[in-house]
């Protein structure tokens, strides 16, 4: 069992940042992939980053290349979502996610926690 909490979510203006946290509970967490996904509301849940279990070779949804940058620490059973330029669009329910083995960029994820929310004023 894996147990999830985000952190670090707020309202701040459009090209502020902001730094997401999502700390694991359970053993063995570099085996797990992490990923952040957002919900809007009236819209699906989507992901926006990923992260495998050594940390190599992150994954970006177009939207948020070179804005937004997720890493983890492993001895901190920690993973990070540093967010940059913040757009309004970017409003969301945050969710981090995790599931053994690779990154899925569908919701096809074992456990998340309860979300985290960002509000990003123009």
């Amino acid at each position: 069992q894996v147990q999830l909490v985000e952190s670090g979510g707020g309202l701040v203006q459009a090209g502020d940042s902001l730094r997401l946290s999502c700390a694991a509970s359970g053993r063995a967490f570099s085996t797990y992939a992490v990923a952040w996904f957002r919900q809007a509301p009236g819209k699906e849940r989507d992901v926006v980053s990923g992260i495998g279990g050594t940390g190599s070779i992150p994954y970006y949804a177009n939207s948020v290349k070179g804005r937004f940058t997720i890493s983890r620490d492993n001895a901190k059973n920690t993973v990070y979502l540093q967010m940059n330029s913040l757009k309004p669009e970017d409003t969301a329910l945050y969710y981090c996610a995790a599931r053994r083995g690779v990154v899925f960029t569908s919701p096809n994820y074992d456990y998340w926690g309860q979300g985290t929310q960002v509000t990003v004023s123009s």
